[in-house]
This record gives C-alpha cells, sequence and structure tokens, in this order.
C-alpha cells in the first residue's frame, strides 16, 4: 500500500479559513473510508463566560468570530432577555432585524467573491478573479461595504461591534446618519440584482443529493428570531432544541459536531466511528429551501427570471442562495431605514433574576443556539453555544464521501484536493467556531 501526503498553499489555505485533514483510504479503485479531521485546539470561549456578569457577555461573545460577530451577540441577548422577561420595544426589535442585515450582506459577499467565485473561473485567489472581472469584483466590494456601514451604525464599528446591550442598544444614530446610511443602501441594491443574475449564469456541478434542511421559519423571511422547522417537520421552539440535537465528540476530530436525533448514520467513515444521529445542514440554501415563500415579490420576479432552482438539494446552488439574501438583506434594510426615527430611549430596564434562557439567531452560516444558566445576581454560571460550522461538519463529511465517489476515485491527488476543498465552500465553514481545512492524505491500495 502506498500513501501519499499533500500540503495546500497559501492561497487556497485563505479561501478556506484555516487548515485541517481529510483523510481517504481507497482500495482497487472504491473508498473503504473518509474522515474530515478537525484538529483546533479548544478555545474556552464558554468556560471564560463562567463568573462573568450577563452585561459582559455580548461584548465577549462578539470575539468568536471576526465574521459574524453579530450573530452571536443577538443569540446571547435573546437567551439572557428570555431568563429576564425583558419586553423589547418595537425600535430595539426593528434595529437588531437591520444589524443583522449587515451581518449577512458583508459575510455573504466576502463569501462568494472572495472565497467561492474564483473556483468557478480556474483561480487561486481573487486577485486573479480580478484580472478577468475587474468590475465584477468592484462591485461585490461595494456590495460588502454595505453590510460593514449597517453594522458601524448600530455597532459603532464595523468588526466586534460594541452597540448592542442586555434590553436594547448603548445609544441611538441620529436621523441624519441614517438617511445617509439609506441612500448608500438604496444605489447597492441594483448592484446586488446584477451580481445575482451574473452568478445565476456561471456553470454549476449538476450535483443533487439527499439532506435535511434546518433553519428558523417565522412570519417574515428570518434573522434574528423565529422558530425552528426542518423538511421532516420538526417544529420547536428554543428551549426544545437540545430534546432533538445532541452535540458529540466525533472520533476523528477535536471540534464538537452536532447531529438531529433519530437513526443511526450510516456510511460514514470507518464502521465502528459510526454515531447515533443524523447529519443536516443549517445556512443559506436551508433557510432558502424552507423560507423561498417568505421572500418579497421583486426577488421571486428575479428567481423567475433566472430559472428559479429553490427549493434546491444541490449544494452547489449556496452560492446563488447567499446572493439572493443579499439582495433581500439590502431590501429589508432599506425598508427599516425609511421609517426611521431616533427613540427617546435605546434600551429598556432589566430586572436580573435567576434561571436558565435559550435563544438563537440566523447566523450568515447557519443556525446559532446559546443557552446560559444565570444566578439571582446576573452572574453567568455555565454557558453553552452551538455555532453553524459544527452543526454542518456531518454533513460536510456525508457530501465529501457521495461527492469525491461521484467525481471519481482515479484521479490525482492535487484534483482531489481541489474537489474536496471546492465542496467544503458550499458551506463556508468558520474556522473561528469550529473547524480548520484541509491536508489532504490518500491511502492507496
Amino acid at each position: 500500500m502506498s500513501e501519499r501526503k499533500i500540503t495546500i498553499d497559501v492561497p487556497s489555505l485563505a479561501r478556506v479559513e484555516g487548515e485541517g485533514a481529510l483523510h481517504l483510504k481507497i482500495e482497487k479503485g472504491a473508498l473503504q473510508y473518509l474522515q474530515f479531521k478537525i484538529y483546533e485546539p479548544p478555545r474556552f470561549f464558554e468556560k471564560f463566560l463562567e463568573g462573568r456578569h450577563y452585561s459582559e457577555v455580548p461584548d465577549i461573545v462578539a470575539r468568536i468570530c471576526g465574521i459574524c460577530p453579530v450573530a452571536y451577540q443577538v443569540s446571547a441577548v435573546n437567551a439572557l432577555e428570555s431568563v429576564f422577561e425583558v419586553q423589547l420595544t418595537p425600535w430595539i426589535k426593528q434595529m437588531r432585524r437591520l444589524l443583522y442585515c449587515g451581518e449577512w450582506i458583508q459575510s455573504h459577499s466576502l463569501h462568494i467573491h472572495l472565497l467561492a467565485l474564483p473556483d468557478y473561473f480556474e483561480e487561486d485567489t481573487v486577485l486573479g478573479l480580478a484580472a478577468k472581472h475587474p468590475e465584477e469584483v468592484k462591485r461585490g466590494f461595494a456590495i460588502q461595504e454595505a453590510g460593514n456601514r449597517l453594522i458601524k451604525f448600530l455597532g459603532g464599528r464595523s468588526v466586534h461591534p460594541v452597540g448592542l446591550q442586555v434590553g436594547g442598544f448603548h445609544k441611538a444614530p441620529s436621523e441624519d446618519s441614517a438617511a445617509e446610511l439609506l441612500e448608500y443602501i438604496e444605489s447597492v441594491l441594483p448592484d446586488a440584482m446584477a451580481m445575482a443574475e451574473w452568478i445565476s449564469t456561471i456553470p454549476l456541478p449538476d450535483d443533487p443529493q439527499t439532506f435535511n434542511s434546518v433553519a428558523l421559519t417565522s412570519v417574515d423571511y428570518p434573522l434574528e428570531a423565529g422558530r425552528l422547522k426542518a423538511d421532516n417537520g420538526l417544529d420547536i421552539s428554543e428551549t426544545e432544541y437540545e430534546d432533538y440535537f445532541k452535540e458529540l465528540q466525533s472520533p476523528h476530530s477535536t471540534a464538537l459536531w452536532s447531529l438531529m436525533k433519530g437513526n443511526s448514520m450510516k456510511g460514514r467513515g470507518k464502521k465502528e466511528n459510526s454515531m447515533d444521529g443524523d447529519d443536516y445542514l443549517v445556512g443559506p440554501l436551508a433557510r432558502l429551501n424552507l423560507n423561498i415563500d417568505q421572500l418579497p415579490e421583486f426577488l421571486s420576479d428575479l428567481l423567475a427570471k433566472v430559472g428559479n432552482p429553490f427549493p434546491s438539494n444541490n449544494m452547489f446552488h449556496s452560492m446563488l442562495a447567499r446572493a439572493v439574501e443579499i439582495c433581500f438583506a439590502l431590501h429589508e434594510s432599506a425598508e427599516i431605514l425609511r421609517q426611521y426615527q431616533k427613540p427617546e430611549a435605546a434600551n429598556v430596564p432589566v430586572n436580573v433574576k435567576a434561571g436558565t434562557g435559550c435563544g438563537w439567531s440566523e447566523a450568515p452560516r447557519g443556525l446559532l443556539w446559546h443557552r446560559y444558566d444565570v444566578d439571582e445576581e446576573g452572574i453567568i454560571r455555565a454557558a453553552k453555544i452551538v455555532p453553524p460550522t459544527s452543526q454542518n461538519q456531518a454533513r460536510i463529511e456525508q457530501d465529501l464521501m457521495r461527492s469525491l465517489q461521484r467525481f471519481g476515485l482515479d484521479r490525482s491527488d492535487q484534483e482531489l484536493r481541489l474537489h474536496s476543498e471546492k465542496v467544503v465552500r458550499n458551506y463556508d465553514p468558520c474556522i473561528s467556531c469550529a473547524t480548520h481545512f484541509i491536508n489532504l492524505t490518500v491511502a492507496r491500495k
């Protein structure tokens, strides 16, 4: 048996946000097992929170991820406000939705233009893509800037914002600044529509598969709140999450995995490593699959124009799903900003009491769930955070196993590595939360 090892170079490393490993064992052209290995050291954020006052939590959890700090903050305050039974004003609820729109716009724009698109134009980085499509890349950065400005508007700064607090916001922006921001958002929305149409023309692999979409749903397209639903009929609240989902340690990964409680997972890795539960999908494709009817009419018209593929069972449609969500978030932001009025108070009183609270929201990469145990003085006694990347890890491994076999195991190690990274990029994994990728080891016999 021969064994070959390949280590990816820095440009590819940057496009998948880190490092990790994929181990394949191929015998006589057949895949014997596949292991998606994560070996990130513990980051201890849940332990950092223990002993802290509840008011410190939003600023601490924002540091978990530089790409989606708002999601961590909103899920955290949702959980803590449920403990204290905080009654938010309509203004606070609207501003949290506006803030969340900013995060979706900047994160999705970054992923599309810097991480995913180079794959489809045979380029290693966005620099090569910019040489071929300079106006499209320039447009992408302008769209991302809209997200950054939205986050800064309410958060004080675009990275690790500090404006959010339990009970509302620290301060309310002026009406003049809201009007200025609205002008920029309205100028960018047509560009985002053009971007979505352009992405719809890019040839994508025809790669259907079976998976269970899991996402929040509500009367509006879900961002910061809702009930959790799935293709299998699941419909639960925040407090029921652990009754239907579980975290566990994969035998070949240092990062926790999340599974939907149910039938045994089959065909993944070594037989002795099988884990009880089912993989599932969170993220933009899952959201769109479950909430396609909640899109505004102009986006339904756009999708009809480009040949609406949603609901879709092809993970390569994730990039178009992100583009659609960018258009939605820009439109939603403009709607909120047009009605903006500075309130007398940016927050409401918080009556601290002991208890356990759960909260969630839809991070750009998918569902993000928090649970906190708080004592009568408002001190955090226990915390649990389940990020979207850990929830997608089992799904990623299953997708890699199926996709690589369909791609062809007789291809070179380099071709297998590049295809594997392309598959993983569909999920936009965030190493700040759960994963690094990818060193590839192939054992052939």
